[in-house]
């Protein structure tokens, strides 16, 4: 005698379902009522950090013995932006390892062309974090945390990368930053048929404007390095003699000092420096005039953190990150979130987010299966 067994799921079980190859959601197969609003807040409930950890990903972990210009050499060798740095006494994770940390150390101890940094060649990854007088906890993410939470962690800490934290057994697993985010988003229902994105960047005070920080091809990269730690810059728009945007220098960039072991001469210019730039297809653009999903949309399909803004001159005129757009998308929805924001200056209240009654009805029991992340052995 055949049975038929009746398969129940819920829709938060059905949303893991509708994604395609690149774990991209396809479907939202939330009911909603009808609006943008309702769609993004469903997007947000339904889905978790779990959801953002791609099929294969790259994993650095860093012990906090390991010399500093050993760290940095990981970073390049590998590619990554960012390291979970582990201490073996304490047996945790204590900190993160970035790409700003290899700028102020170079800022800090530059001495000179071809003069030898004793910090960089001698100092361990211990002493620059000051990890033994660290008294904060490493700010991360459990896997089953919803996105609106990693969003919230992200903005009011001001950083631009979350580690994601197995609850079972405290590996780390991945980092989430914010242009993942943008992408997943981009998938929400009837986001391209929404009038409120046709509003124009400069209209909708999405970016920065006025004020920007540029460079010239004849500024010397310890000077480049040293607006990216005073002005609180992740990239200089460069400029020529009348102003027209020619190429942009950003934090990432910098790295190449130590891939080509140039890091002991900081006083070559940025036109030297941006001459063996890797993968580079010039530089991103929009104007203020362009909608907010063009904006958008030209970000995720580019794959790039940030666009330049230019008047048709091609003079800049501002900057447009993702995070502009995780503001203007997600908080919103907060009455206290500014138009026209100063990343460096404001603080953003989520308190008109989802309930927590909402986000409990949606709960994901991820597996634990995954395997601990390999150490990077130099």
């Amino acid at each position: 005698q055949s049975k038929t067994i009746t398969r129940v799921f819920n829709t938060f079980s059905s949303a893991i379902l509708y994604k395609d190859g690149r774990g991209v959601p396809i479907v939202q197969p939330l009911k909603s009522d009808p609006g943008i609003d309702d769609d993004i807040l469903n997007f947000f409930k339904c889905y978790k950090c779990y959801d953002l950890i791609p099929p294969s990903t790259k994993l650095v972990v860093l012990d906090t013995e390991l010399l500093l210009k050993k760290a940095f050499y990981a970073i390049v060798d590998t590619g990554v932006r960012a390291c979970p740095l582990w201490d073996s006494n304490k047996q945790a994770y204590v900190g993160m390892l970035t790409i700003t940390d290899f700028i102020r150390i170079l800022q800090k101890n530059y001495k000179g062309p071809n003069i030898e940094m004793e910090a960089f060649e001698e100092q361990k990854l211990l002493d620059w974090k000051g990890i033994t007088e660290h008294k904060k906890d490493l700010i991360n993410v459990s896997l089953d945390a919803g996105l609106l939470e990693a969003v919230k962690l992200l903005i009011e800490n001001k950083i631009h990368r979350l580690p994601i934290i197995d609850p079972d057994n405290g590996n780390v697993l991945g980092i989430l930053n914010q242009k993942p985010l943008l992408k997943f988003l981009f998938n929400v229902p009837k986001l391209r048929n929404s009038e409120h994105l046709n509003r124009s960047i400069a209209l909708a005070g999405v970016g920065s404007y006025g004020n920007i920080t540029v460079a010239e091809e004849s500024t010397k990269v310890i000077e480049a390095l040293n607006k990216f730690v005073n002005d609180g810059v992740s990239a200089l728009p460069i400029v020529s003699s009348d102003g027209r945007l020619t190429n942009i220098y950003t934090k990432f960039d910098v790295i190449n000092l130590a891939a080509t072991k140039s890091y002991t001469d900081l006083e070559i210019t940025l036109k030297e420096a941006t001459e063996h730039k890797i993968h580079f297809d010039g530089v991103h653009c929009c104007t203020g005039s362009e909608s907010l999903l063009v904006v958008m949309e030209r970000l995720v399909r580019a794959d790039v953190n940030r666009l330049v803004i230019v008047d048709d001159d091609k003079k800049v005129v501002g900057i447009v990150t993702v995070s502009d757009f995780i503001h203007f998308l997600v908080l919103r929805h907060s009455s206290t979130t500014p138009s026209n924001r100063n990343r460096r200056a404001s603080r953003v209240s989520l308190d008109n987010g989802p309930d927590e009654e909402s986000l409990k009805q949606l709960t994901l029991s991820p597996s634990s299966s995954s395997l601990p992340p390999m150490f990077f052995q130099v």
